[in-house]
């Protein structure tokens, strides 16, 4: 049988509200991001998957024109009432780097490596709600045999949802959200 720490047995009907996640230990936020107020708990990631994060990032970093800045598994607050954080696979974004968590107008591109147990997350519920926040730019990686697949999403303004803007095999050669160029295969 599993067992919960005593913090989560203990929730508030209404859910978690952001000033009593703030306040939570840092070690305790790590699997868990919340939507609605609900906490969703979230597996630790694999080595591959994690080296796989670590590599696309440093790539992203290396391309990244000033202010914009990369980082990984870092919280998103995309709402405080109801309270929505996720912590996306990699992030795009300009600010202070020690200040967070990071907000939606902050961030330029959003990247999920999908793993098995996130395939709805990433390809519905995390796409929908990023692009409701307006961030301008979607990622999903996704294995497909022995290589990678990237699909990339543009955000459409005018109705707040995500436009396919390409899927990368091999090769991922974008001008958008910043010139990019990656051999996919060797992230693996």
């Amino acid at each position: 049988m599993t067992s919960f720490p005593e913090w989560m047995l203990t929730l508030p009907e209404q859910g978690l509200t952001a000033e009593e996640y703030d306040r939570m230990p840092e070690e305790s936020c790590r699997n868990i991001e919340i939507v609605d107020g609900r906490i969703v708990v979230v597996p630790s990631a694999t080595p591959a998957h994690n080296r796989l994060i670590w590599k696309l990032a440093h790539l992203l970093e290396q391309a990244a024109p000033a202010p914009w800045q990369v980082t990984v598994d870092v919280d998103l607050r995309i709402s405080d009432v109801p309270l929505n954080n996720r912590r996306p696979d990699v992030l795009v974004f300009q600010g202070d780097p020690d200040s967070l968590p990071v907000r939606p107008p902050q961030v330029l591109l959003a990247v999920e490596v999908m793993s098995k147990g996130s395939v709805s997350t990433d390809r519905l519920d995390k796409p929908a709600e990023y692009a409701a926040a307006g961030i301008p730019h979607y990622w999903r990686v996704e294995r497909e045999g022995a290589g990678l697949i990237v699909y990339t999403h543009v955000l459409n303004r005018t109705t707040s949802t995500y436009a396919d803007a390409g899927a990368y095999s091999g090769l991922l050669k974008v001008e958008q959200p910043y010139p990019v160029e990656m051999d996919l295969n060797a992230l693996l």
